[in-house]
């Protein structure tokens, strides 16, 4: 049996790691590009967990063997089959107890190899929030602009063309707004943001700057780094510019088109609407209303724009201090010409 480190783990991709975890613990917490194989399952975890708390420990480990003694042959297969692929099953669970080292131990019967992990997942946080800090590259480049203007496809076009981009709303699952998770299915939790943020910002290793959207600190369900935060409002900024009928049309094309007609989807807009039929002035909540009822989700998209989002997000623009490089994105050169002032301001402007 041997163990590695996290660092040896993460610095090399000859290694799969196999959380041998419950489902329902590897769904909250899992490395990227793991691969679940549970000893057992979310109820059967619980089941022991029971026994444990009520009968003692020797009780709970007879049941423990009972139920995984059955699944041991198809348990080692799926694993053995894993190395098929050329790279090494590294096994962990938590803290790099009982259950990933009895798993090693039946590999190790069967004549398998086997290779664990120090620690455990409790092991890998704490090294990626440790390491997250001091792998963000020395300058930041900020992408500003009101709700519609096109920023997250300017940042998808950027990172095609192996600019570093850290795209923190597809990090969080999550657009960043109260309609932020319409289509989207669940916003990842703060462990699988930081996981994939870590991820991404091995990719971009070497560069001297990264790309990031002036989102707020909490992106769904998850908070962003201090150290980013910080990079952040030093940053060189863009101010992504264009007119009410072009945001109109890029939102409705976004939100509404691919759903509308969805029980779901209309159920959903009724509720993020009526919250924010108490946030805005008074006086425009009746034609709000008036065309949530009528459908016309065009003239919704454009009455919320003008009286909610854009007030908001002047105000929060006041918070930086400039200068910024303004850029229309109704330009159809809008790509190039943000490369360009890359290259004037930073001598290697695309490095991924």
């Amino acid at each position: 049996m041997k163990d590695i480190s996290v660092q040896e783990l993460t610095n090399s991709k000859n290694y799969i790691p196999v959380d041998v975890r419950a489902p329902i613990e590897h769904q909250e917490s899992p490395i990227p590009g793991s691969i679940n194989i549970p000893l057992f399952s979310d109820e059967e975890r619980k089941e022991i967990g029971t026994l444990y708390k009520k009968s003692g420990e020797e009780a709970a480990k007879w049941r423990a063997m009972e139920i995984v003694s059955p699944k041991l042959p198809a348990l080692l297969s799926e694993i053995k089959d894993l190395k098929k692929s050329g790279a090494e099953p590294v096994v962990h669970c938590w803290r790099g107890g009982m259950r990933s080292k009895s798993v090693a131990s039946f590999l190790e019967f069967a004549g398998l190899p086997s290779i664990r992990l120090e620690g455990g997942y409790k092991a890998y946080r704490e090294y990626i929030l440790e390491q997250i800090p001091k792998m963000l590259p020395e300058k930041t480049v900020v992408f500003h602009g009101m709700t519609g203007t096109g920023k997250t496809e300017i940042l998808k076009q950027l990172q095609e063309k192996g600019f570093p981009v850290v795209d923190l709303e597809q990090i969080a699952n999550h657009r960043g707004s109260i309609f932020g998770m319409i289509g989207m299915g669940e916003a990842h939790n703060q462990k699988t943001f930081d996981a994939l943020l870590f991820e991404r910002l091995k990719e971009i290793q070497g560069a001297n700057y990264f790309i990031i959207e002036a989102e707020s600190k909490r992106i769904g369900r998850a908070a962003q780094p201090e150290d980013m935060l910080e990079k952040k409002e030093k940053g060189f900024h863009f101010l992504i510019r264009s007119s009410i009928p072009k945001r109109v049309e890029r939102i409705y094309n976004e939100y509404v088109l691919p759903f509308k007609g969805e029980k779901w989807f209309m159920d959903e807009v009724h509720e993020k609407v009526s919250k924010l039929l108490r946030r805005v002035n008074h006086e425009i909540a009746p034609s709000l209303e008036k065309a949530l009822i009528e459908e016309n989700f065009r003239l919704l998209i454009e009455l919320l724009l003008v009286h909610y989002y854009d007030p908001r997000y002047g105000h929060a623009l006041q918070g930086y201090e400039g200068p910024f490089i303004e850029i229309d994105a109704d330009d159809p050169n809008v790509i190039s010409n943000i490369e360009r002032e890359l290259k004037v301001n930073f001598s290697d402007s695309s490095v991924v």
